[in-house]
């Protein structure tokens, strides 16, 4: 069964907008989803990236534009300037890996809930009531957003580790671990999706 290292942040507005099509891909190919948030700024700090803040103003306005693009071509919603960004990504991140080790859930509607409340419902995912509810929606005991939170931290470092020394720069950003093939960014999926049937 192929294996797909998935590290994303859960603030990312790009990786909101891969929706769940990661989930069907890895249905189709029978491919198993490793889930692996992390701390996006970090990420950024260690390979050469800057955040969007820090950014030359031409840069900005085409991360605008390709977002209003992606928000219409995937048909998803989206805010460009939501009510609580940046927020502290961690504690959603946290209940991401409390939830893939106790298992019982939906983890694409889990991942998907979370980016969703930030960038098309105005909620704040620091918060964690917004965390137990989407918890909740996907499946999972809401529970799991107040425990394994020491376990959490080290896994969220861990995984913030791991996709440097693998090669990964940003979010979403997806490694096939048999053959260490790599696609950044939710318009990459199909070129996944081909690797995975062997075309590519």
């Amino acid at each position: 069964m192929p294996r797909i290292d998935y590290f994303f942040s859960t603030i990312s507005p790009f990786t909101y907008l891969a929706g769940t099509r990661l989930e069907e891909i890895a249905a189709r190919h029978g491919a198993q989803i490793d889930y692996r948030p992390l701390d996006i700024l970090a990420l950024f700090g260690r390979t050469g990236g800057v955040p969007p803040k820090e950014r030359h103003p031409s840069r900005n306005e085409y991360r605008a534009q390709e977002l209003e693009r992606g928000s219409k071509k995937t048909g998803l919603p989206l805010n460009l300037k939501p009510a609580h960004w940046p927020t502290n990504a961690a504690p959603a991140s946290y209940a991401i890996i409390a939830a893939q080790s106790a298992g019982g859930g939906d983890m694409g509607a889990l991942c998907y809930g979370i980016l969703r409340a930030c960038w098309a419902e105005e909620k704040n995912i620091a918060e964690d009531s917004v965390v137990r509810g989407c918890l909740e929606a996907a499946g999972f005991d809401p529970g799991l957003a107040d425990s394994g939170l020491l376990s959490g931290a080290e896994t969220y470092a861990a995984n913030l580790e791991e996709a440097v020394n693998r090669g990964a720069f940003g979010s979403p950003f997806y490694i096939v671990a048999e053959t260490d093939q790599r696609f950044w960014g939710h318009d990459r999926l199909d070129d996944l999706d081909r690797h995975l049937a062997g075309e590519l």
